[in-house]
């Protein structure tokens, strides 16, 4: 076991450069999602929206919220380098909603040049002119939600979406010229055959995307999957099954391709998610939103989950100017930086290790992994 005696002003702060933001708004639930988000219900097709249209005038407000949150969040370091809009659907956004979401962040923090800004997208919830709108914007990476290329799987899971939408929604993404875009992939669905898995790999691959995420199902309490189903106990494929898909997924994305670069996560050579890399390799971070997290100045902090909770804590965020929150013991530090970084396939740098910790803690974690003297 490592050591966690460390001297704390050995841990090193470096300033955020990357931002979270929370989009909950979801046409409705997946059987799968714990996540903190809101049913706003079907829309009208996209081709009927106004500029203003917002689903009940839910996302509109929310939007003004966040922009709130993020004035009132003071600038700890350079400009951004990383953004991620993540949900729920951040794709009901509108493009003046999106605009006005960036904007707000450009004046607070700045943006660099050549910042990685991401978008998770349902191919269901886009056309060409909003593709548009949002390149134009400032997106240049779009993370699209697949999880399956069957039918019979992506309704088992309550999904809106068809295989022929994601299609549809690749051919989009070509039209406008955008190259950088991953897809997200579920092995361990109900129902789901090695077979299955297989063909959705091989459909993946065939459209080409640049990055590849490949996450195995967990059953969340409280989930609609949670009340239906037993982990291991069919329709949900054994353990052991699923150990084979994700043998399967390494060895069909690396025979195409893409790199293994961590746990869950495929990308073609220089295509690595900026903005995960982040969080892997235990970096701070800002996070905006119901229920996002953020890491700055050695404190973790999670927003509320419901909107009207984050409503409240918003306006007494902007009151107090300040978060309470606890700051990460640097044993804990140490500990998340070794938990986060060996999911990466180039593991920990013992000279990065160093400069944060201290060399005596580098010593200690060599002694406990090869207990002879180290030269």
């Amino acid at each position: 076991m490592v050591s966690t005696q460390i001297n704390s002003t050995a841990v090193s702060s470096p300033m955020p450069t990357a931002a979270y933001l929370h989009i909950p708004f979801c046409r409705r639930r997946c059987y799968y999602c714990d996540f903190p988000i809101s049913v706003v219900g079907d829309r009208p097709p996209l081709a009927k929206q106004s500029s203003s249209a917002d689903g009940f005038g839910t996302i509109a407000e929310y939007v003004e919220i966040l922009c709130q949150e993020i004035r009132a969040t003071a600038a700890l370091g350079p400009p951004l380098q990383t953004i991620f809009l993540g949900g729920g659907t951040p794709s009901l956004l509108t493009v003046p909603q999106l605009e006005q979401v960036l904007d707000t962040l450009q004046q607070q923090f700045g943006i660099a040049t050549h910042a990685e800004i991401s978008m998770e997208i349902d191919p269901d919830t886009v056309d060409q002119p909003r593709l548009q709108g949002y390149q134009a914007a400032g997106i240049n990476r779009i993370s699209l939600g697949v999880q399956a290329f069957q039918s019979e799987l992506l309704a088992a899971c309550g999904r809106t979406h068809t295989p022929a939408d994601i299609e549809a929604a690749v051919e989009l993404i070509d039209q406008i010229g955008l190259i950088n875009f991953s897809f997200d992939l579920i092995s361990g669905l109900p129902h789901q055959t090695l077979e299955h898995w297989q063909q959705s790999l091989e459909a993946a691959i065939a459209l080409q995307p640049q990055h590849i995420s490949v996450y195995d199902l967990t059953v969340e309490a409280g989930t609609a999957f949670d009340r239906w189903y037993q982990p291991g106990v069919q329709p949900l494929p054994t353990e052991k099954m699923t150990a084979q898909m994700y043998r399967i997924a390494q060895q069909t994305l690396t025979k195409a391709g893409y790199q293994h670069y961590e746990i869950s996560n495929y990308a073609k050579p220089g295509f690595q998610c900026r903005h995960n890399r982040v969080y892997w390799e235990n970096r701070p971070y800002y996070g905006f939103g119901m229920g996002a997290a953020s890491y700055t100045q050695g404190q973790r902090f999670t927003r509320p989950r419901k909107r009207r909770e984050y409503y409240q804590w918003v306006q007494g965020y902007k009151t107090q100017g300040r978060i309470d929150a606890p700051v990460t013991p640097p044993q804990e530090a140490l500990l998340d930086t070794l938990m986060l970084g060996l999911r990466l396939a180039e593991g920990l740098s013992l000279k990065t290790l160093a400069l944060q910790f201290g060399e005596q803690v580098v010593e200690q974690i060599l002694m406990t992994v090869v207990p002879t003297k180290v030269s």
